[in-house]
């Protein structure tokens, strides 16, 4: 199985990038080939945001073919019984900015006639490797929230638990190309008026690295 892990940021898979170049530089010394499946697995950095996000993996699934693309990546949570830390799986993320106002309602671009703003994981982690993540739904954004009252406006359209910049995006590209997905978020902050001392981004990234490493143990389990 060839699977591309995405992320937007090196900073966040930093523990598993260096995992897997110590496991390459081990084959490359005793060639005796290593546990993790890194020949079938590659690491694609695109950069914050939507944007970049679609264009970076849209290049990538053009020139290149994947059984498997997996999204990780840190988050706001809206929902406070996630603990801060927490790695959760996305399983529908939805451009939330994406459509027009009508004054003091929003009209979601499905509403519009005009497409799609809603995108669902096609694969499940579960299939690989039973980690005990918790399922959530998410929104991606151009501007994360940290203002009360535009969140409290986001609550009354929408139920949705995390927040991301590059998830929906992520989905997106992945259905046109045709590739099986899903996405891993690790929760940093909750969503709420910006507070960076609340944070807990070195929490956040040291769990998410660790569930992506025993993903790629199970991968390797299976080949």
């Amino acid at each position: 199985m060839r699977v591309l892990f995405v992320a937007a940021t090196e900073f966040e898979v930093g523990e598993l990038k260096s995992k897997v170049k110590s496991q390459k530089s081990k084959q490359n010394n005793d060639g005796q080939g290593g546990q993790l499946p890194i020949d079938n697995c590659q690491l694609l950095i695109t950069g914050v945001g939507m944007v970049a996000t679609a264009y970076a993996l849209g290049r990538e699934l053009s020139t290149n073919r994947y059984d498997l693309a997996v999204n990780l990546g840190i988050a706001g949570s809206f929902d406070r019984n996630i603990a801060l830390g927490e790695v959760v799986e996305v399983i529908i993320d939805t451009l939330a900015e994406l459509g027009a106002e009508d004054d003091e309602k929003f009209l979601p671009i499905d509403e519009m006639g005009f497409g799609k703003g809603a995108f669902a994981a096609s694969r499940s982690l579960n299939e690989i490797a039973d980690l005990g993540l918790k399922n959530c739904s998410a929104i991606t954004v151009n501007t994360v929230h940290g203002n009360e009252h535009s969140i409290a406006k986001l609550k009354q359209r929408m139920n949705v638990e995390i927040e991301s910049m590059e998830g929906a995006a992520f989905f997106y590209a992945c259905t046109e190309a045709k590739v099986a997905c899903f996405q891993l978020r690790s929760v940093s902050n909750y969503v709420e008026k910006r507070n960076r001392d609340n944070w807990q981004i070195g929490l956040a990234v040291k769990n998410l690295n660790e569930v992506a490493i025993r993903l790629l143990d199970a991968l390797a389990a299976q080949n």
